[in-house]
């Protein structure tokens, strides 16, 4: 399997090319936090500013430099490398004079102590992100096209592809995800983090695949199709399209496609044909995914096909565009790149 280049929304629109990250300011993410510390407990949050330095990176630095295991350590989402970024982490028995010894430069850039709190900041407990992004000659025709590319996206919701950065720099983890769906001795070679990391790149590759197949029809519902709440991300069975299509429409929810698992609920009626069709051609079945992930012990879930493009501001000077914009958790900003450059953000 080859991993095909997904289409986009805005296909009717010419992209605008240019270049990003041509200097870390030029990519900033700032995280929005769920929740601030309630003032007691021993886990201490603070909030770092870091440029051109990887969350894993940051965590091996702390738990280095502050004499703590990094299983102490929590953070909410990982962060890129080549970026300026802002994001809060927890730091299990570690006092405030401790994180005042820790010292600016380059890449830690500021350390802000926030206060104490009961439980460990874990993955996906942020409210999303906030985005500053810069891209670099830009065609001439940018004036007219980036409007009409934001608001489709902001009328329709960006499509929420998974990054191309979940597959590595060969962009072929998930075919080690696909051949550990057949293979139990590899699986069990592996750790369980290993082992579901390879999985979780398969789960996206098909996601990926529904998505695309739905890419002219993200806002719209059909009968069987599994709709998720905006508000609190919980999914329901859709029987009567027409009348939950208004909610679709002020963007009160989403359809979804499917990240397997062994729990996971699959979609019936046309988008459950379309669910299936990807798998088939994948060369795999409902059966098999479903196994596999009960024997390395993932529930799946339903992942919205798009996302809301909140807080959008952009301008154009000459041939810069600066575009800011706020996204929830687990979306990429790559996404609203991509359709904006129709090249792939990834390149430096």
């Amino acid at each position: 399997m080859t991993q095909p280049i997904d289409p986009f929304l805005t296909s009717n629109v010419p992209g605008i090319g240019g270049q990003i990250r041509t200097v870390p300011e030029d990519f900033q993410v700032e995280e929005r936090p769920l929740y601030l510390p309630c003032g007691e407990g021993e886990h201490l949050y603070i909030a770092i500013t870091k440029r051109g330095l990887s969350t894993p990176d940051l965590v091996r630095r702390l738990s280095s430099t502050l004499g703590v295991k990094a299983q102490a350590i929590g953070v909410a989402g990982l962060k890129d490398s080549r970026a300026v970024t802002t994001q809060m982490v927890s730091l299990q028995g570690v006092t405030p004079e401790q994180v005042s010894g820790l010292k600016a430069d380059d890449t830690l850039q500021k350390v802000q102590i926030l206060g104490r709190h009961r439980n460990r900041l874990r993955t996906g407990h942020h409210a999303g992100n906030r985005f500053r992004l810069v891209i670099r000659n830009v065609a001439d025709h940018a004036r007219e096209t980036v409007p009409a590319v934001l608001q489709q996206l902001s009328a329709r919701g960006v499509p929420n592809y998974f990054g191309p950065q979940r597959q590595g720099k060969t962009g072929d983890n998930y075919q080690i995800g696909a051949a550990l769906l057949h293979d139990a001795p590899r699986r069990e070679k592996m750790n369980r983090s290993q082992r579901i990391w390879y999985l979780n790149t398969y789960q996206s590759f098909l996601f990926n695949r529904i998505l695309a197949r739905r890419i002219n029809q993200i806002d719209r519902l059909f009968v069987g199709d599994w709709a998720i709440k905006s508000d609190n991300g919980a999914c329901f069975l859709v029987e009567d399209a027409e009348k939950e299509q208004p909610r679709a429409d002020r963007f009160e929810i989403s359809p979804t496609g499917i990240l397997f698992g062994s729990r996971v609920s699959w979609a019936s009626g046309q988008p459950g044909q379309i669910e299936e069709t990807v798998i088939a051609e994948a060369g795999t079945t409902k059966d098999t995914l479903v196994a596999s992930a009960k024997a390395c012990g993932f529930r799946g879930e339903r992942r919205a096909l798009r996302i809301p493009l909140a807080e959008l501001e952009w301008s154009l000077s000459g041939d810069v565009l600066t575009l800011s914009f706020s996204l929830p958790p687990g979306a990429y900003a790559t996404s609203v790149l991509r359709e904006l450059m129709k090249v792939s953000p990834m390149k430096p």
